[in-house]
C-alpha cells in the first residue's frame, strides 16, 4: 500500500503555484518583447491605470444607480426569457468591477515607483478579471483581454523591485 501525503492547499500556495506556472509560460517560454517595448509599457502603466480608474469610477457609480432599477426587472425578465440569473450576473459583474477599480487605484503610486507590490496588485486585478469573464462566459474577453494583460504583466515583471 502506497503512502501518499496530500499537499496542503491553502489559498496562498494555490496563488503561488499559479504565479509560478504563469511566469513559466508567459514570462519565459512565450516570445519575449523587446526591451524598449517593455520599458515603454512600464513607463506608461501608471498612466493607463489612472485612465482605468478615471473611467471605472463613473462606470461603477452608473451601474450602481442604474442597477437599483434594472436588477429586479432583469431578474424577472430573465426568468421569463429562460435566463433566471441575469440580475445576479449583473450584481456579480458590478462587484468585480468595483474590486478591479480599487486594486488599480491602490497600484498607481507603486507603479510610478516600480514597486513589486504594485505589480502584484495589477496581477490580482487581472485574476479578478479572469474570474469575472469565466462567470460571465465571456470567452473573447477571457482569451484576448486577460491572456494579453497577463502576458504583458509577466513580460515586465522584472522591472518591478
Amino acid at each position: 500500500m502506497k503512502n501518499t501525503k496530500s499537499q496542503p492547499t491553502d489559498l496562498k500556495s494555490v496563488f503561488s503555484q499559479l504565479e509560478g506556472t504563469l511566469s513559466e509560460y508567459l514570462g519565459k517560454k512565450a516570445p519575449s518583447l523587446p526591451d524598449n517595448w517593455k520599458e515603454i509599457i512600464v513607463k506608461f502603466a501608471p498612466w493607463l491605470a489612472i485612465i482605468g480608474v478615471v473611467f471605472g469610477i463613473p462606470a461603477v457609480l452608473a451601474l450602481l444607480s442604474f442597477g437599483t432599477a434594472v436588477v429586479p426587472l432583469g431578474t424577472i425578465g430573465g426568468v421569463v426569457a429562460g435566463r433566471p440569473f441575469v440580475g445576479i450576473n449583473y450584481i456579480v459583474a458590478t462587484v468585480f468591477l468595483v474590486i478591479n477599480v480599487i486594486l488599480e487605484a491602490l497600484a498607481i503610486p507603486g507603479l510610478f515607483s516600480r514597486a513589486k507590490k504594485a505589480w502584484y496588485l495589477m496581477y490580482y486585478a487581472s485574476l479578478i478579471s479572469v474570474i469575472s469573464n469565466i462567470i460571465d462566459f465571456n470567452l473573447p474577453g477571457l482569451v484576448i483581454g486577460n491572456v494579453l494583460s497577463l502576458y504583458l504583466l509577466f513580460q515586465v515583471r522584472e522591472y518591478y523591485k
